[in-house]
């Protein structure tokens, strides 16, 4: 066998080798990724059935074990009592009513508790043997970092209703949410980056402004979503396409300063929304239409007409879920819907960039 033969058979198993470790990764991330997707749906829920201050403590380690006792049942029930949302909202409940809002939370905090192990030890297995691209390391222990902090921010979230108000604080939990879609969407770009893409060259200039624009829109849309979860504002003005009865409606500034409705007002809060629900389907239409243009009959050109597609469900289901007062199912249906299209879009714009190059390469010199 020739040098050169030597060579070429090195790299082809080491090409072998890196596609192994890559799929590997890529399961890997995607456990991760259906994990954080069902831990933003079940704190939806327990959001809905204002769940979230049913457990007064921070207890990181020794929380993962609920009551096992009627003791235990009956003193956790009493630490419920003393804050305002048991005061003020539901006085009279039993324990046995207290139970079903207590497990929403500690099954929202179990998951939670639950992605630290999922993805923290694989990523330790997979380092130690190798199977890590050296420039995804640190990346990856960067979202690992945001996912112990995010653990603090859920307690500051918690934290904020324990003493005066009866729910959370919608700014904490508007910030709460937002880091669980970065950690979701971080996940989502790493593993698109690890998969193989096609050979279909992707436009540049405005079609792949495009889709960086549609991720984050996405996302701001989803912050916005929360202000309406965290005020209770999808309640009230069940009417579309009118609000209130008009295209505008009135007193969207009534409170001083102007700029506190934004966040405080419920009105002006769901109409903030609405708008930019309107604004992310126009931004997806051009999009889609721009890259039709720019690529035709590509995989490019053909996610863009299915994230358009996926938006205009989106929109759809939260209008049915406006129309019929939030009920659990179809609000659920709403959140799950919301990170599938952030998803699909960072995925999407992923495509514009491509897979990660390979980090070595080989030179064969005659």
């Amino acid at each position: 066998m020739s040098a050169t033969d030597a060579v070429i058979i090195d790299v082809i198993n080491r090409t072998k080798r890196r596609e192994r470790d890559r799929k590997a990764v890529r399961i890997w991330l995607g456990v991760v990724i259906f994990t954080l997707f069902c831990l933003v749906l079940v704190g939806g829920a327990t959001r809905l059935t204002d769940s979230g201050l049913s457990i007064t403590e921070w207890k990181p380690i020794h929380g993962v074990i609920p009551p096992l006792s009627a003791e235990e049942w009956d003193e956790e029930f009493r630490l419920y009592q003393r804050i305002p949302q048991y005061q003020q909202v539901n006085k009279g409940m039993t324990v046995d009513e207290f139970k079903s809002i207590f497990w929403w939370e500690w099954a929202h905090r179990f998951l939670a508790r639950s992605i630290g192990v999922v993805f923290a030890l694989p990523l330790i297995f997979f380092w130690v043997t190798g199977r890590i691209e050296k420039r995804l390391r640190w990346p990856l222990v960067g979202v690992l970092a945001l996912g112990g902090f995010q653990g603090f921010i859920g307690w500051w979230m918690v934290s904020s209703g324990l003493t005066k108000l009866v729910s959370v604080s919608q700014y904490r939990l508007a910030t709460h949410l937002v880091i669980a879609c970065l950690i979701f969407a971080a996940c989502v770009w790493i593993m698109r980056g690890l998969s193989p893409h096609s050979d279909d060259a992707a436009p540049e200039g405005r079609a792949k402004a495009g889709a960086v624009l549609v991720a984050a829109m996405s996302l701001f849309q989803i912050y916005l979503g929360a202000l309406v979860a965290g005020l209770d504002a999808g309640f009230s003005y069940n009417t579309w396409p009118l609000m209130d009865g008009a295209v505008i409606p009135g007193d969207l500034f009534i409170q001083q300063p102007w700029w506190i409705n934004l966040f405080e007002n419920p009105k002006t809060v769901q109409f903030v929304h609405r708008i930019g629900a309107y604004a992310l389907l126009a931004v997806a239409l051009w999009h889609m239409v721009a890259v039709l243009r720019a690529a035709p009959g590509t995989t490019h050109a053909r996610r863009s007409v299915l994230l358009f597609g996926l938006i205009c469900l989106q929109a759809v289901i939260g209008i049915a879920t406006l129309l019929m007062q939030v009920p659990l199912d179809l609000a659920l249906a709403h959140q799950a819907g919301a990170l599938i299209v952030l998803g699909f879009a960072v995925a999407h714009w992923r495509g514009f960039v491509g897979e990660y190059a390979p980090e070595t390469a080989v030179e064969i010199r005659s």
